[in-house]
């Protein structure tokens, strides 16, 4: 036999019995039941031990339908809606802050007064410490004229019995009579609407938030509007002050009408039934006649649904003085029922409470004193004297 066919053969001899050998092989390996998936751990299940271990039998019933038992858990996190802390438990809180802001006012009173018979410096001086505190002309007139006359004709030199007349006397000012309640109720059943005016930058769309919250803690149910269609983050804003204690907002976008926001949020109100409707309005500028003119507008259209139970105007208390230019043309606008002093916290300038209520002739109802989001308080005449005079 030629040697090289033998050779060919030959290897074709091996070629064809090594292929028979790896078929059996294969066939072998998949008859083999599955090997532990424990000696199966990759480098990442090795290097991370808490991984779960696999279950061979879940994955089966999973491939073939079986699902029944295997219902994938709803994760998608449930909204926490906040409780609100009671209004009247603010005032202890935010008495401290207070005091401490306006103490060089009440001390420096305290320290004039309870010196026994004053000097007509001192008199003036007295005046001085009052008018830098934003009490104003008129008023400050009112009260050195009573102190002189009751410290006089009752000769008191004694600092506390001083501190008492002041006192009183303060508090007379301040107008512990005026009525301070919140018309938040409609008639016929139908919401109360608080319509929130302001100027830029004072606070409004936050002061709005912190209302709905006083007004949650009173269990009453609300409904915001973002009529503040100007600005492009304050719908935002209000939406998610709303979101923290379960409070709907009504909005559009932005460049919208503002008026027909308002006759909007309104209208939902009504068809919810809810007891109160705020909105919030944008910040207007008080030399802007057409602004101003245009927030009259809303105040009209709002009232094709229902009438504005009240209108609250929001001041920055470190304004001073400006703060009642403000509050003189807004009045002239929108027939303003109620004062928001914002900032309160930050001024020695609390007179301002005083002078504004003189040239508007409406009440401060509302007083902010911090950052926080329960830092809006009704405004309490006697804690706010009190705290005037706190050394």
């Amino acid at each position: 036999m030629n040697t090289e066919l033998l050779v060919a053969l030959i290897a074709l001899a091996i070629v064809v019995l090594g292929g028979g050998i790896a078929y059996l092989v294969a066939n072998r390996q998949r008859e083999l039941p599955p090997p532990d998936v424990a000696d199966e751990l990759t480098e990442r299940e090795i290097e991370h031990p808490e991984l779960a271990p696999v279950d061979l039998e879940e994955v089966e019933e999973l491939e073939a339908g079986v699902v029944e038992d295997h219902q994938v858990p709803d994760t998608a996190p449930t909204p926490t809606i906040e409780r609100p802390e009671a209004p009247r438990g603010r005032l202890s809180r935010l008495r401290s802050r207070l005091s401490r802001s306006q103490s060089s006012l009440g001390r420096g009173l305290l320290a004039l007064l309870g010196g026994g018979d004053l000097t007509e410096d001192q008199w003036e001086e007295i005046e001085d410490t009052l008018l830098a505190a934003d009490v104003g002309v008129g008023p400050t007139t009112e009260l050195v004229g009573n102190l002189r006359a009751r410290l006089a004709a009752e000769g008191v030199k004694d600092p506390e019995r001083a501190k008492a007349v002041l006192r009183e006397e303060l508090l007379g000012l301040v107008g512990p009579s005026l009525d301070r309640t919140t018309r938040t109720t409609g008639d016929d059943g139908v919401p109360g609407v608080v319509l929130v005016v302001g100027v830029n930058g004072t606070g409004k769309t936050t002061t709005v938030g912190r209302l709905a919250r006083v007004l949650v803690a009173e269990e009453r149910s609300v409904l915001l509007g973002a009529a503040d269609t100007f600005r492009a983050a304050a719908a935002d804003q209000l939406e998610t002050w709303g979101a923290r204690v379960g409070v709907p907002t009504v909005r559009s976008h932005e460049g919208a009408d503002p008026a027909s926001v308002g006759f909007e949020a309104v209208k939902q109100g009504i068809a919810d039934g809810v007891d109160v409707v705020l909105i919030d309005t944008a910040g207007r500028l008080h030399t802007k006649s057409g602004l101003m003119d245009e927030l009259g507008k809303v105040k009209r259209v709002v009232e094709k649904q229902a009438p504005v139970t009240e209108v609250l105007l929001v001041i920055d208390a470190t304004t001073g003085q400006n703060g009642l230019t403000q509050a003189r043309v807004f009045g002239e606008v929108v027939d303003v029922t109620g004062i928001v002093l914002t900032k309160l916290d930050g001024t020695a300038k609390g007179g301002i409470v005083i002078a504004v209520q003189r040239e508007l002739g409406v009440p401060v109802k509302y007083v902010g004193l911090g950052e926080g989001p329960d830092d809006l308080a009704p405004f309490d005449p006697e804690e706010f004297v009190d705290a005037l005079l706190e050394a």
